[in-house]
């Protein structure tokens, strides 16, 4: 997508690049002067996030969270996209790599309230919509967290499955929770924009609400992870528990069994006429008895 000036007025003019290839940052460094080593930070998909001030340049480099699904989620590209703010003067140059809700809706936001904007205002509003992706993103994840776990105590599902669920759920909410603890000093930078201190404020409060709400979710899956495998365990225990149960009650007709089937004459009631089943009911009785004490031990 070419350089695109999405809005302008007297006292703003908003440029947007979508999707930046090397002729447009050197086009950008050319015609505003700006930093290549900052430019540059706009192509690398990995960058953290920061603010830097040169000269009569404040860049801010923000991340949204996506709602793409990766199949690995490994770095914090794989659940979020980084946005570019440049302010200088008048002018705002926005920098992404993909489409994003917070530029579209911000200039939604802006071309419905006709009144005239400061770039100042304009990166305030991206970074408040920037924040609410992180709140929606959460959200979700709570709710998926808490199928999985009505699934897991309430329902009889694969658990191979639920553990590949809550490993893929504790990966994007740990990815999630790292770009909103490193986006916090630039987050704080928005102090330095000569901006209302209750507009600040919004944005400071919005950061602490989905920060808090990233830790309480990953603490809340750890727990769930080991809630889960505590369960596995028990059913497994259960399991040998029933096992072992039926061992003893066959051990000694086993045993029995066992001596009856050695090739010797002198054998009780070898040669008695009833002597076989008065051996099949001693076997009977005994499992009998096993059981009847196995009960009275609540076994």
């Amino acid at each position: 997508m070419p350089i695109d000036t999405i809005y302008r007025d007297s006292q703003c003019e908003w440029i947007d690049v979508e999707a930046p290839t090397e002729e447009d940052i050197r086009f950008l460094h050319e015609r505003y002067e700006i930093n290549h080593l900052l430019l540059e930070d706009t192509l690398d998909p990995n960058h953290l996030p920061k603010y830097e001030e040169t000269g009569n340049i404040r860049f801010f480099l923000l991340r949204e969270s996506t709602e793409l699904e990766r199949k690995n989620l490994n770095t914090i590209s794989d659940i979020s996209t980084k946005i570019g703010i440049f302010l200088l003067g008048r002018t705002i140059i926005t920098v992404h790599r993909m489409k994003t809700k917070s530029i579209s809706e911000t200039q939604k936001n802006i071309s419905a309230l006709n009144n005239e904007m400061a770039p100042e205002s304009i990166a305030l509003k991206i970074a408040l919509l920037i924040m609410k992706s992180f709140d929606d993103e959460s959200i979700s994840l709570f709710e998926t967290m808490d199928n999985i776990e009505n699934e897991i105590f309430l329902k009889n599902t694969n658990h191979t499955n639920q553990i590949k669920r809550l490993y893929k759920l504790k990966r994007k909410s740990g990815l999630n929770f790292r770009v909103l603890t490193i986006s916090t000093d630039a987050i704080d930078k928005f102090k330095l924009l000569g901006l209302q201190e209750s507009e600040f404020f919004d944005l400071k409060d919005k950061h602490k609400d989905v920060v808090a709400d990233f830790d309480h979710l990953n603490i809340q899956i750890t727990n769930l992870i080991s809630m889960f495998l505590a369960l596995s365990d028990q059913k497994a225990n259960q399991v040998m528990k029933v096992l072992a149960i039926y061992s003893v009650y066959f051990l000694p007709i086993t045993f029995i069994a066992g001596v009856y089937g050695m090739n010797f004459d002198n054998m009780p009631e070898l040669h008695h006429k009833y002597g076989y089943f008065l051996t099949l009911g001693l076997m009977a009785a005994v499992v009998i008895c096993t059981f009847i004490y196995a009960r009275r031990k609540q076994w």
